[in-house]
């Protein structure tokens, strides 16, 4: 039985809720779940019903729930000092320290961080950065920002329009000027079926300089890209991508954005995607695993390069006019700080390498010959199984039909969170990083029960 019925009816009368059917939350069509407190990688709601987390949250909560070390130091620094601003050249000891820790643990020639509150103001900032950069090199035209279809890079106005899916496109007249759209990484997704992952990459890295060509290299300033994609689909990129993408922005000077929202701290078994698959960033993007999420803060970390001529871009039209009021807010930076002591205290990197290879060759003796299992798919632990009407054919099923969201609300009757992915019927995991092997096969048993529920056997 449900308990406080008046929350639940606030919940619908007054909370106006993200990526949620609003009419039919409103008319009591869809439901709500109200949390109550978590654990580990298990989370309890109002009523009682205790869940393993499939997906931490929104892939942020990677140290997982309840962990005493973040939440002293949220709790020591509010007692200190609660806040203060960053503008003109003020900064506190958790800001400064942060910093410092999180240059350490980044890919080579990565040098400042310009601190946000949510990986979409980080992108904003990487934007702004981009372009100053271009100004202050007299390359005035030099503006337009490539993206990828099926990426996530936030939802603002500039940001929303990088992301390259259709529903934070819809009924908000975005993309926008300046932002430009190339080919997705998606192997499974391959325009001829014989195409090696080689050859689907030299083929993604042509579809790329074509668009430079057709733009005009003289107007296009960067690439931006996730390591993996995540929201559009949990895709880890083909065979020689990112290689062969390097080679394109190097020969027309363009900046590679690395958004590691996602993939930053752990996420793929390496600290940063970058490292993982061999790119060379200008600028990576940072957010949720910075702080576990139990505080807001993202980050902008800028290499050598750039900064040398932002400071330069200083030097001749004086201070930097960029500034969040919340920009290095010393609670969300003390909760980094505790944050990354832990990861490397509880060895979240390595063990998310082992424990997400264990998850992935799990699902796939359980579910890889299912004849509406088209694809098992993963790195570390990011994971998803991705369902088709016809496996042999790559036929998927009408968006109609629900397949994937009606298998993920199965998950649930299972115990467990997963996401049902936009753009196809996708089943996304990323639970936290400190999941064990046993919780592995807890997220393994109900992603089989859940599709056979659904599909069947097969």
């Amino acid at each position: 039985m449900l308990t406080n019925d008046q929350l639940s009816a606030w919940d619908r009368a007054h909370f106006m809720h993200p990526s949620t059917h609003l009419a039919q939350f409103a008319r009591g069509e869809a439901a709500n779940r109200i949390i109550a407190g978590g654990s580990g990688v298990y989370v309890e709601d109002r009523d009682g019903t205790k869940l393993l987390d499939g997906f931490a949250g929104l892939y942020c909560v990677n140290a997982g729930y309840g962990r005493a070390e973040i939440i002293d130091a949220i709790a020591e620094q509010a007692q200190t000092l609660a806040y203060y601003h960053a503008y003109v050249g003020h900064g506190t000891e958790a800001s400064i320290t942060l910093a410092k820790m999180i240059v350490d643990r980044a890919p080579e020639g990565m040098s400042h961080v310009y601190y946000g509150l949510s990986g979409s103001d980080a992108n904003e900032t990487n934007i702004k950065l981009v372009w100053y950069y271009n100004n202050t090199l007299g390359r005035p035209k030099k503006k337009k920002i490539i993206s990828r279809w099926r990426g996530y890079h936030g939802s603002g106005l500039m940001t929303g329009s990088l992301t390259g899916l259709h529903m934070f496109h819809k009924q908000f007249d975005l993309p926008l000027p300046y932002i430009k759209h190339t080919e997705a990484p998606y192997y499974y997704h391959r325009p001829e079926a014989g195409m090696s992952e080689a050859e689907f990459s030299t083929w993604c890295a042509e579809q790329l300089d074509a668009l430079i060509q057709a733009e005009g290299p003289e107007t296009v300033a960067a690439f931006i890209g996730e390591p993996a994609l995540g929201t559009g689909g949990l895709v880890p990129p083909p065979e020689g991508y990112w290689a062969a993408i390097q080679a394109v922005l190097d020969k027309y000077e363009i900046l590679l954005i690395a958004d590691e929202v996602v993939t930053g701290f752990g996420r793929l078994g390496s600290m940063f995607g970058a490292d993982h698959y061999g790119m060379r960033p200008d600028i990576i993007t940072i957010a949720k695993g910075l702080t576990s999420a139990y505080a807001p803060l993202s980050g902008s970390i800028v290499s050598d390069t750039v900064y040398d001529v932002l400071m330069q871009g200083t030097d001749t039209i004086g201070p930097f006019g960029h500034g969040w009021t919340y920009s290095a807010h010393p609670i969300g930076a003390a909760a980094g700080i505790a944050n990354l002591k832990l990861i490397d205290e509880l060895g979240l990197v390595d063990n998310a390498g082992s424990v997400g290879a264990y998850l992935k060759e799990g699902l796939t003796a359980a579910l890889g010959k299912h004849p509406n299992v088209g694809e098992v798919r993963g790195e570390g632990l990011l994971c998803a199984v991705e369902l088709v009407e016809d496996r042999a054919e790559r036929r998927f099923f009408d968006p109609a039909k629900k397949v994937g969201p009606s298998t993920v609300g199965a998950m649930l009757k299972h115990g467990v969170i997963a996401r049902a992915m936009p753009q196809g019927d996708i089943i996304g995991l990323a639970p936290p990083l400190c999941l064990t092997k046993p919780e592995a096969d807890t997220i393994i048993e109900a992603t089989r029960s859940a599709v056979e529920d659904v599909l069947g056997r097969g």
